[in-house]
């Protein structure tokens, strides 16, 4: 139905709902794209060792840094295509599609024969994950509940680090003396990765439309018939459901949002909260694909480390930017998003930052625009922090100079005191509010 106006209390029964196993599994089916995204990753910087030496591709140190920036890049035009899609197709059709992308790839990466072919394998591999970030973290929070919405946003998105040690104790296994030969040890890490693409897939079949998207396109019937079932799963735990207090939403449908409405809307009222968010992203992305991307490279450059032992360097870190999203994940619901973000001072506390960064984008915009504004958003911070920042610090290490590589850190860290400070000043506190009281939907009827 396009043009004609709706009431609905769809968000308000989303919101109210007790957190269940019905959530459980989703975030399971969900969340483990960021999962993905950290083996991709760490296989990459793990495997750098090899990947320029015989037993790999014979990669020199610009062609990885250069393999990195091309991933990003195609991060960077799979989350612009396939953010607009989301929001004009829906949640469901392109988290397939997405997951879907990203494990044909990788395998495709483990079959590399030369640079060229490795580079398009890792390119292909970037459309699929920077459209994973539009469609799930659209899908994740429209689905959570808004009172647990920031500690499981945050969960979700840290769940990057899990997978980065899973990359690493991998990388371990595969390149250990007990391992299998080099040569194609490294093909057999990104073959895995594939593998486990296709096993996500089938946990998403399970995973149904978002009722609020089903809502704006004036198809109340679906929506509401998505709800129901959901309702009827979380009463077999909690008989009472709390009782509804938000008033019901009046909308005027339509199929698509245009262009222009979009954009005048970011330009216009939403001018901060464009601000904030492209700050936000811009400092995440630069650290840390910086430090990821080239972790391997100054492990040996500056500190001799052999490839077998580079997993090792890297899994305490991993493991410690995880901790902080999922043990100061609660704080961000209670103290309130602004105070937490803007306290990231380690990254025990600055992981958690840069999870929310992705948590910020997608509550204080539109539900029309939603995935769209992350993909914008995380488009123009990988572009300007991500993608440069691995050739940068590839010179920098190719330089040899341990001032020049700290001088680039110190950059980093300054992008990322930028953000806080941001935050501190214009941020929108969301804790425990609907998505529609943080950003009323443009089709909204007064």
């Amino acid at each position: 139905m396009d043009g004609g106006v709706i009431e609905s209390n769809i968000p308000a029964r989303m919101d109210r709902l007790p957190w269940s196993r019905w959530h459980l599994r989703v975030i399971a089916a969900l969340g483990t794209s960021w999962i993905l995204d950290g083996l991709e990753v760490t296989l990459v910087g793990s495997l750098s060792g090899v990947l320029e030496s015989k037993n790999g591709l014979s990669l020199s140190d610009q062609q990885v840094t250069g393999a990195a920036t091309v991933y990003l890049a195609g991060a960077v035009i799979g989350a612009l295509l396939f953010g607009r899609l989301t929001d004009r197709y829906g949640r469901r059709r392109l988290f397939l599609a997405t997951v879907a992308t990203y494990s044909i790839a990788t395998l495709g990466t483990a079959f590399s024969v030369s640079y060229l072919t490795f580079a398009l394998a890792r390119f292909c591999t970037g459309l699929g994950i920077g459209g994973e970030y539009a469609a799930i973290n659209s899908a994740v929070d429209e689905l959570i509940p808004g009172k647990i919405r920031g500690r499981v946003d945050l969960f979700v998105n840290g769940t990057f680090w899990v997978g980065a040690s899973l990359g690493a104790v991998a990388t371990l296994l595969l390149l250990g003396p007990h391992g299998p030969p080099h040569a194609w040890g490294w093909r057999l890490a990104f073959g895995i990765g594939g593998v486990l693409g296709f096993g996500v897939l089938l946990l998403r079949l399970a995973v149904p439309e978002s009722p609020r998207w089903l809502m704006l396109r004036g198809r109340e019937e679906e929506a509401r018939a998505v709800v129901d079932a959901i309702e009827r799963e979380v009463r077999k735990h909690t008989p009472d459901l709390p009782r509804l207090e938000e008033k019901p939403l009046r909308l005027r449908t339509r199929d698509n949002t245009p262009w222009g409405e979009i954009f005048k809307y970011m330009l216009g009222p939403g001018r901060g909260r464009s601000l904030l968010g492209l700050v936000l992203m811009v400092g995440q992305a630069f650290f840390f694909n910086a430090m990821f991307f080239t972790f391997g490279l100054v492990a040996k450059q500056f500190y001799h480390q052999s490839d077998e032992r580079l997993p090792l360097q890297l899994l305490p870190f991993a493991i410690a930017s995880f901790l902080g999203p999922a043990i100061l994940g609660p704080l961000f619901d209670r103290i309130g998003r602004k105070p937490m973000i803007s306290g990231s001072v380690i990254f025990f506390v600055a992981s958690a930052a840069a999870s929310a960064a992705y948590l910020t984008v997608s509550e204080i915009f539109p539900l029309e625009i939603r995935a769209l504004a992350i993909a914008i958003f995380y488009a123009l911070g990988t572009l300007i922090g991500g993608v440069g920042a691995p050739l940068f610090f590839g010179s920098l290490i190719a330089g040899g100079s341990r001032a020049y590589l700290a001088m680039g850190y110190l950059l980093g860290a300054a992008l990322m005191l930028a953000g806080a400070l941001c935050e501190h000043l214009i941020g929108v506190e969301a804790a425990g509010k609907s998505l529609e009281s943080i950003s009323r939907p443009l089709q909204s009827v007064d």
